[in-house]
């Protein structure tokens, strides 16, 4: 390539970049609006948790005060817990680990109410910045806990509080309610291959 031809190369990739960049800017010009978001992780694929925790872990190391409530699992050890637990997060598990497991509706609907009353608790205080709801999603599915008064919570709650729910099939309302919503499909999966799930990966 001659050194002409590289110019004009050039030359045009900076025009490209430059309206790009004037696109960009005039969208930051005017999100100027600031306050607690809802934001919604489900599907089908794995990583809806992780990413949850990712975020728990990078409000904390910005100095945001966190806190979060585990539905459906509790019963396996938890390496985000055992890190974050130590940065000053709360959690509160259902710990009942997986339905199919303890095949006791009742006792699931207790703890799952039980949970639900604590997550009420901080979505009413003022000094917790943001909050993982993980797998909550299931628990509405199931309808442990009522949808209508999930929704009132998270439109009542201090407007400047972060709330994260993951877990599948999220309802239409949580949806709709949410500022962020992410899809998190699956396109392969180990254990489908008859991969046992990795301490420190899966769990």
């Amino acid at each position: 390539m001659t050194d002409k031809n590289s110019d004009k190369k050039n030359a045009q990739h900076k025009k490209r970049m430059q309206s790009l960049k004037e696109k960009v800017d005039q969208r930051i010009d005017k999100a100027q609006e600031e306050r607690g978001l809802l934001i919604v992780i489900t599907g089908n694929g794995k990583g809806k948790s992780t990413s949850g925790f990712g975020t728990i872990a990078r409000a904390v190391g910005h100095g945001l005060n966190a806190a979060v409530v585990q539905y459906i699992k509790g019963t396996w050890a938890c390496g985000e817990r055992s890190l974050l637990e130590n940065a000053g997060v709360s959690f509160d598990v259902m710990a009942t680990g997986f339905t199919w497991n303890t095949q006791d509706k009742e006792k699931d609907i207790a703890a799952a109410q039980k949970v639900w009353q604590r997550s009420k608790e901080i979505l009413k205080d003022n000094n917790i910045d943001v909050v993982l709801f993980d797998e909550l999603t299931y628990m509405l599915s199931y309808k442990y806990i009522d949808l209508d008064e999930v929704i009132q919570a998270l439109k009542n709650r201090p407007i400047n509080q972060h709330v994260i729910i993951t877990g599948r099939a999220c309802h239409r309302s949580i949806i709709d309610l949410a500022d962020t919503v992410s899809e998190v499909q699956s396109v392969k999966h180990a254990f489908d291959n008859g991969i046992k799930a990795q301490k420190g990966i899966d769990w």
